[in-house]
């Protein structure tokens, strides 16, 4: 049985990270009914997600295994699964307004990462929706950059598929690193 509908974001509404990943896969989140749950992907990203302490197990099987983000909130740029796993420039505009809002509605983020060149653009245009400031910035694994006053820093990620893990491109370490700069990142400005 597939979800087969928009898929819900996931986890602490008041956690300080934001994880903005493209879309729900064809045969991941379409299916579970879960952001980044029963598939390679999802492996790939709980595990680093547990071992940098924002998960409660290293799995993501389906929506019923238990699995609890700790101080992180999951989302998409678009919500139902695109034919052939990529989006069109009018699906991500159609769905903005979703993010957006969910933008609006999460008073605790702090840090945002994310996943992938298009959901990096892509929350970049959601906040220039929501603030009217151009926000301009380069898409490169493992960058921070500091969006200004009042708004959360934006780290970045190569997206955990199959495509950037089978690879090489992202390694779990190279993951677990940018998680890691995130975990630093919301413990300083914890002690400020």
């Amino acid at each position: 049985d597939y979800w087969g509908a928009p898929v819900p974001s996931h986890g602490d509404p008041e956690g300080e990270l934001l994880l903005v990943g493209l879309a729900p896969a064809a045969h991941g989140a379409n299916r579970t009914g879960r952001m980044f749950t029963g598939d390679a992907s999802a492996d790939f990203l709980s595990a680093s997600l547990y071992r940098t302490g924002f998960a409660s197990q290293p799995t993501s099987l389906h929506g019923g295994d238990g699995l609890r983000l700790l101080g992180a909130y999951e989302t998409a740029v678009v919500r139902c699964a695109p034919p052939q796993d990529k989006s069109t420039a009018e699906e991500q505009r159609t769905c903005r307004a979703f993010l957006v809002e969910e933008i609006d509605l999460l008073t605790k983020t702090r840090a945002v990462l994310a996943f992938g060149r298009v959901a990096f653009d892509n929350y970049l245009k959601a906040m220039r929706e929501r603030t009217g400031e151009r926000l301009q910035f380069q898409f490169a694994h493992a960058a921070r950059h500091d969006l200004g006053p009042g708004l959360p820093a934006l780290f970045a990620s190569y997206h955990p598929s199959p495509r950037n893990t089978n690879t090489g491109r992202l390694t779990a370490s190279g993951l677990d690193m940018v998680l890691n700069q995130v975990r630093w990142f919301l413990d300083d400005r914890k002690n400020v």
